[in-house]
């Protein structure tokens, strides 16, 4: 079974689908990006690698089935025709979660009933239960998924379990956190490189250098968590074994890094202290109590990212304009620094001074952002010795 090859996909957030794709070719593993999330063929090793790696994924699923449907009638048969018994025990706990767009079996719970009816009846048929007696459903977790879109089903089980965001490691949170995958995709959007100084000017509970950290490090950001598949009985211990061994020889505890995060709030530099040392990155990350306005350094060719507040609630506009326009008098004469700002605030350049180079448009959770990039000069190239 080790060597069965699965068809899966790597769920993402809108607009990360790419960066998604780019981190599954970087592990080697081939994929098709798709709206919402990348397809990948591969084994249980693939599956492991891709739960511990991926730092801007949702979750990793695999396609049990797929097919065109129109009636239930069809959907019943279709479903009841996947081989079942290859993934769940006669004991399995298996919730079917729904969803239905665009589709003509437009009712979410219907499909639900009828994708668990069909299920049950083949582990019935297969392990020989009569239909009188109930499975008990007390043993491992298996969640499934019956998704419709545009009348063709497509059949997942989930393997991630707390979706990928949850590194372990964020012990406390602020008002508005960033999660985890949209802070690794962020760093991951800029020009920043492990041997650049790296400032986040409003760092809350210092997600973003966290994150950055991480990346720095070549640190597998599943390290520290545990994933749902891990507990199923057909998929060997010794496969996440060797990709976390693996992940511990690929890490470089060794480089340093520059990285700052200041915040004009006290107790979320505590907080973001915590959570870094939680993960064991406390002397690679500074942390610092600071307004904006009283940034300074004297550095070159760095990167500053924020997730500024955005002002959403009443009465906050007025604040958070005013926190844009110390930011643009603050950064804007670092010429050399390259810096991005994430908000939902469309009139973000007018506050701060200047048009942006490029805008890229992300989905934080359920609002649209913007990406604010402002590039910074580049560094002159070095003189050919030969010369």
């Amino acid at each position: 079974m080790t060597e069965k090859t699965f068809n899966c996909i790597a769920t993402a957030a809108s607009g990360l689908e790419a960066l998604v794709g780019k981190e599954l070719r970087d592990l080697g593993i081939e994929c098709e990006v798709e709206n919402g999330r990348a397809r990948f063929k591969g084994t249980m090793e693939t599956i492991a690698t891709a739960n511990l790696w991926l730092r801007t994924a949702d979750r990793i699923k695999i396609v049990v089935g797929e097919f065109d449907v129109l009636t239930f009638d069809q959907l019943f048969e279709e479903v009841k025709a996947l081989p079942w018994e290859d993934f769940l025990p006669l004991d399995a706990e298996f919730p079917v979660a729904g969803k239905s767009i665009k589709s003509k079996l437009y009712s979410v719970p219907d499909c639900q009933a009828i994708t668990k009816k069909a299920i049950v009846n083949r582990l019935r048929e297969v392990y020989h239960r009569p239909a009188s007696v109930p499975l008990t459903e007390t043993g491992a977790f298996f969640q499934l998924e019956v998704a419709l879109l545009k009348d063709h089903a497509m059949i997942t089980l989930d393997t991630t379990g707390p979706s990928l965001f949850k590194r372990g490691y964020r012990l406390e949170k602020g008002g508005a956190p960033l999660k985890e995958n949209m802070a690794a995709a962020l760093v991951m959007l800029t020009n920043w490189y492990k041997d650049k100084p790296f400032v986040d000017p409003v760092c809350g509970s210092g997600t973003l250098c966290i994150e950055a950290a991480l990346i720095g490090h070549n640190i597998a950001p599943g390290f520290n968590r545990e994933f749902v598949c891990e507990t199923w009985d057909w998929f060997p211990a010794e496969v996440f074994e060797k990709v976390r061994k693996e992940a511990d020889e690929a890490a470089d505890y060794d480089v340093e890094l520059d990285i700052t995060g200041s915040d004009i709030n006290g107790r979320m530099i505590e907080i973001a202290r915590r959570n870094a040392e939680e993960i064991g990155l406390g002397d690679s990350i500074t942390f610092k109590q600071q307004a904006v306005k009283d940034f300074k350094t004297e550095k070159e060719y760095g990167v500053v990212v924020a997730n500024p507040p955005y002002g959403e609630r009443l009465g906050e506009e007025e604040s958070v304009q005013r926190l844009y326009l110390e930011m643009g008098q603050v950064f804007r004469p670092l010429k050399t620094w390259s810096k991005y700002f994430l908000t939902s605030d469309l009139t973000f350049e007018t506050h701060y001074g200047e048009k942006a180079t490029k805008k890229r448009k992300l989905y934080n959770g359920a609002i649209r952002t913007d990406l604010f990039q402002y590039w910074g000069q580049r560094p002159p190239r070095k003189k050919e010795s030969a010369e």
